[in-house]
């Protein structure tokens, strides 16, 4: 199994990250912080033309569950999600969950989580994905 979930969309990259941001609550997640990695390296002097913002999402539900089967998948969370351009094409995507935890533990109750968390995603990325404009 490919270890991304990865659309791309007729966006542009800013509107594809507002719709990423409304998907992401219609959903119930939040966001806990923004990272614009290319503001970041062209900060830094480096010459970086695409755009890329990796969002942190989480579900507080999920995550509890998540650490109270195993404080350590700590570091595993929150959930990531990126808009970035890449040739011309705007692209949402993300590391699956499922994929990601199972690696991590071998506990079949965090396999579920990691389940519910993964077709939670993948709706928030497919929803922001979407062409039509959001009312």
């Amino acid at each position: 199994m490919n270890p991304f979930f990865l659309l791309d969309t007729d966006r542009p990259f800013e509107e594809a990250c507002a719709a990423l941001q409304i998907s992401v609550q219609a959903y119930g997640f939040g966001i806990l912080a923004v990272h614009d990695l290319a503001a970041t390296l062209r900060a830094k002097g480096i010459e970086f033309a695409e755009q890329c913002r990796v969002f942190e999402i989480c579900n507080p539900q999920q995550a509890a569950q998540v650490l109270q089967a195993d404080m350590a998948l700590n570091m595993a969370l929150p959930c990531r999600i990126s808009v970035y351009t890449q040739a011309g094409t705007t692209r949402i995507g993300m590391i699956r969950p499922e994929a990601m935890l199972s690696a991590l533990s071998s506990d079949p109750a965090l396999a579920e989580v990691a389940r519910q968390v993964e077709a939670s995603t993948m709706a928030i990325i497919q929803t922001a994905a979407k062409a039509e404009p959001y009312v």
